[in-house]
């Protein structure tokens, strides 16, 4: 008998500890079990989601490499697909890369430039914008803009000081400001160190009367 109330007595604590904390600890595990199938179904979103962006990717890349008549539509079709839907991955902002390279390569320089433009200004890609900047600048000297294309290689990214230098002497020569210009690529190749694009850049120098 004794034994029998010793066991409803824990029974009853049970109870009572129970209704005075159930209902928080369903709330807990309840709640553990939605934040778990949360993240899982967050992981799963990114993995489709980059995995789509990956086959955009593809196609354009593909496109990219051919010299085809349809080729300059796949490669914009892809690119405006990756700029909308997949704004944030690191395959747009390489595939916007490689458009504007093609493009380029057939002579759309404003199809070009419309990449890199929303490359330097939607593009949080601190490695690539900066790139896409120097490209830009090299579009804008060959359509004449001397000025603007003067404008893209202010700042210079600190990576990227010798290359800016470089591409800001063979706009100011396109000017006719020989002597701003050779500064400009005197700066660079001091930047630019044992590059092998010093040569090149001597060269010009030698071209334009510098020494």
């Amino acid at each position: 008998m004794a034994y029998d109330l010793e066991e409803q007595e824990k029974l009853d604590a049970l109870r009572a500890w129970w209704d005075r904390y159930g209902t928080l600890i369903a709330v807990v595990v309840i709640g553990a079990v939605l934040i778990f199938a949360g993240w899982r179904a967050w992981q799963w979103y990114q993995g489709h989601q980059a995995s789509q962006a990956m086959g955009y990717f593809e196609a354009l890349e593909n496109a990219a490499m051919q010299q085809t008549e349809d080729s300059t539509p796949r490669i914009k079709a892809a690119s405006a697909t990756l700029r909308k839907d997949f704004p944030d991955s690191g395959y747009t902002s390489r595939g916007i890369l490689i458009a504007a390279a093609a493009l380029k390569t057939q002579g759309d320089l404003d199809g070009a430039r419309e990449q890199l433009e929303w490359l330097i200004s939607k593009s949080g890609d601190p490695a690539l914008a900066p790139l896409a900047r120097l490209r830009l600048a090299g579009i804008l000297l060959e359509q004449k803009q001397y000025d603007e294309a003067l404008a893209r290689l202010e700042p210079a990214a600190p990576a990227f000081e010798g290359l800016y230098a470089d591409r800001r002497g063979d706009i100011l020569v396109a000017q006719g400001k020989k002597d701003e210009a050779i500064e400009a690529w005197q700066t660079a190749i001091a930047q630019l160190g044992d590059d092998p694009l010093v040569q090149v850049i001597q060269l010009k120098i030698d071209a334009n009367g510098g020494a």
